[in-house]
């Protein structure tokens, strides 16, 4: 006598995917390799696509256009420095301590190969697509700016330091920090600082500007 046996059945249905800011996450990793790689121009959308997992009618549903996809590789790696940079953890430094770390994140991004790369895709390719020069200097030079920018104000206000112009004094404080190790290394004279080297110009630059504007 043959005997029936239940077979049990696995439940089909699709595979778990990921959520929309997960996959923009990855998508917009895909394109970073792909800018660097190939440059602006060359990058395709399909090649990103391909590259991040998805399908290309995923990606231009998440970025409708490659302007929006460099746009957001650039909010993506300032973010990093906002969030180094948390308003409460700055509040609770002193004026010396407050001032190191917030050149200390800024060198570190302003710095590092990756920044110094797409640096270069935005000079050599502007020409061609200004949009990529409008939200390289929106995203990342005017939003790194706003909050040093706010944090200078944050300390004449407590009456800790005096400023007759403090956008133009935050302007002068980035160029110490970055413009001369950045300039060799965006004409390849030499390679980008290590972090050691960043924290110590960090530390100078601090010296400096507080010599010239403590009271």
């Amino acid at each position: 006598m043959v005997q029936n046996h239940e077979i049990e059945k696995r439940p089909r249905g699709r595979p778990q995917v990921r959520c929309d800011e997960d996959t923009r996450s990855v998508i917009i990793e895909a394109a970073n390799r792909q800018f660097h790689d190939n440059g602006y121009a060359a990058a395709s959308i399909a090649a990103i696509a391909q590259d991040a997992g998805v399908s290309t009618k995923t990606l231009y549903r998440l970025f409708p256009t490659k302007a929006d996809l460099f746009s957001a590789m650039i909010i993506e790696r300032t973010g990093h420095f906002l969030t180094a940079l948390d308003p409460s953890t700055l509040a609770a430094a002193d004026l010396r301590e407050g001032l190191e770390r917030m050149l200390l994140a800024y060198g570190t991004l302003a710095l590092s190969l990756d920044t110094i790369t797409v640096t270069r895709l935005v000079i050599s390719e502007s020409d061609r697509f200004p949009e990529i020069a409008s939200a390289f200097y929106e995203k990342a030079i005017v939003r790194t700016n706003t909050l040093m920018e706010d944090w200078l104000r944050k300390q004449i206000d407590c009456g800790l330091i005096a400023l007759d112009d403090p956008h133009a004094a935050c302007g002068m404080l980035r160029g110490m920090m970055i413009m001369e190790p950045q300039r060799a290394a965006m004409l390849r004279q030499q390679q980008p600082p290590p972090t050691e080297e960043i924290a110590a110009r960090a530390k100078m630059c601090t010296d400096l500007f507080l010599k010239g504007c403590a009271l």
